[in-house]
């Protein structure tokens, strides 16, 4: 691999020479290319860039892998189809994943200048909706959440699609552009495992736009002040109960969703302490809960802003004596009308799932939550959904190539007083709800994931996860047909539902 980067900076340089050559006047010489010397000042793996003092690390991965029960490869079987568990769900979901990284640093009288950018490109197994056809046709999607399709003209087959993850500037504490949000724990969404979909905290492993500031006190106690982008990542929702529907509430959405512009981007400060032992890390978030308009146009009025929050504590344990290397990673969180905290933006915070039923009468069982920031109705204020949770791993080397972790995660979520019972009115009136109406509602989720690296850089690994939905819901419901889903008009026992995933990985880092 060094004699590809060589080469790879080598022809880059080369271009660059050539640029200027033709940009000077024609009797001038052009200077020789410089060969690329190694840079040692920022570690392993820099090189200068050929006549300049900026140094530059080539860096990435291939990774092919498989997710058995899922749609979406990382998460868990949920939404439509992957939740409906009939013959439109995939049984497996296959992704070949290239990742690119380059780092650029240079050396200044105010310290160094660091850029660095970091992108993937994707080819994933796509899947298959219902059309709501009277011939039951089924239609081709290769949607990826959060991807662009490169090449749409044929339905993403040979296309692909384009990630961007970070993307940054760092210079004199500050850091510019995207990157992982200041409030994290340092493992983003991953404290022993490879699965995407754990809840209970943070996590913006794909990079989150910010303005931040890092103070370094010594003796390893850093803090930081940041301001990060809310859109895409930190909107949960800001749910009008008044537009409900029964094909809505069956597929766990509670209302219309009524997000406004951006007025201000999120707030966090974060303190940490890094030493010998692991580390501590305490965060703070505040979310402004901004809403358009209680109907369709400015003459019906809108609620006022609603300014959530979130908590984190976070701790990691290492050198302890079950093993060399073994750690424990734990996190909490508590956050008011600023649920993405907690049920981060690759878990989602909305379930509908199908499964079996022993209820007389029923076609099947049906388990649905939900959790938004915040929940209105037509006229009134918002009011704040409430969630807590954690999540934690431990992790075991047997010896230099085999590792084992053990992990799970935990959430809850609660509504007010506006929020029940406006929501158990729309169960009861839209799909006559027989039993206990509850919108609250937790998340319970256990993996063991076993890693073998028999060279360096090349890791194989397998990761079982499994996670339940318990939802407050009792009796019967009486459903709507649901044609993404090819679920019937029926009558459906209200349950809670189980997922079950195994995500099979080959990577080689370089």
């Amino acid at each position: 691999m060094k004699l590809v980067k060589s080469l790879l900076l080598g022809s880059a340089a080369g271009l660059i020479a050539v640029g200027g050559a033709q940009a000077a006047d024609l009797p001038v010489k052009a200077k020789a290319v410089e060969y690329v010397k190694i840079c040692s000042l920022y570690g392993a793996g820099f090189y200068y860039i050929p006549g300049t003092d900026t140094c530059i690390k080539l860096g990435g991965y291939l990774r092919a892998e498989v997710g058995l029960n899922t749609n979406s490869i990382y998460g868990i079987e949920n939404g439509s189809p992957g939740g409906a568990k009939n013959r439109l769900s995939n049984y497996y979901t296959m992704r070949a994943r290239e990742d690119l990284n380059i780092d650029t640093r240079t050396a200044t009288e105010y310290g160094v200048v660091r850029t660095f950018f970091d992108a993937t490109f994707s080819w994933t197994t796509g899947g298959y909706i219902g059309t709501g056809s009277a011939t039951g046709a089924t239609a081709y999607s290769s949607t990826i959440a959060g991807s662009t399709t490169l090449n749409p003209s044929d339905g993403g087959t040979s296309g692909g699609s384009l990630g961007v993850y970070y993307a940054f500037i760092q210079f004199a504490g500050f850091t510019m552009g995207k990157a992982v949000s200041q409030f994290d724990a340092p493992w983003t969404n991953y404290p022993g495992n490879n699965i995407d979909s754990l809840v209970g905290g943070s996590g913006t492993v794909t990079g989150v736009n910010q303005f931040s500031y890092t103070a370094d006190f010594g003796q390893g106690v850093t803090a930081s002040f940041s301001a990060e982008d809310r859109a895409a990542y930190y909107d949960a929702g800001n749910i009008n109960l008044t537009g409900a529907t029964a094909a809505g509430l069956v597929g766990g959405s509670y209302g219309s969703n009524g997000i406004g512009g951006t007025r201000s981007p999120n707030l966090v400060g974060m303190v940490r302490v890094d030493q010998a032992w692991g580390l501590f890390q305490a965060s703070v978030a505040a979310h402004d809960n901004h809403v358009g308009y209680y109907g369709a146009t400015e003459l019906t009025g809108h609620p006022d802003d609603k300014w959530g929050w979130a908590v984190q504590l976070a701790l990691s344990i290492k050198n302890i004596p079950t093993g060399a290397g073994d750690v424990i990673n734990i996190q909490g969180v508590y956050t008011d009308g600023a649920t993405r905290y907690n049920f981060q933006n690759l878990a989602g915070s909305t379930y509908s799932i199908y499964g079996d039923t022993g209820a007389f009468g029923a076609y099947q069982s049906l388990g649905i939550a939900s959790a938004p920031d915040t929940v209105y109705t037509t006229g009134s204020s918002q009011e704040s959904v409430k969630t807590w949770g954690f999540r934690g791993a431990y992790t075991h080397n047997w010896d230099p190539y085999w590792n084992t972790a053990i992990y799970g995660a935990y959430a809850h979520a609660g509504f007010g007083s506006l929020g029940k019972a406006a929501i158990c009115a729309n169960m009861v009136g839209l799909l006559g709800l027989t039993g206990t109406c509850d919108p609250n509602f937790n998340v319970g989720q256990v993996g063991l994931i076993t890693r073998w690296t028999p060279v360096k850089n090349l890791t194989f690994s397998a990761d079982l996860n499994w996670t339940r939905i318990d939802q407050k819901y009792s009796g019967l419901i009486a459903a709507p047909a649901i044609a993404g889903t090819a679920k019937p008009a029926a009558v459906y026992e209200m349950k809670d539902q189980d997922s079950f995933t195994l995500l099979l990985r080959a990577q080689r880092n370089w």
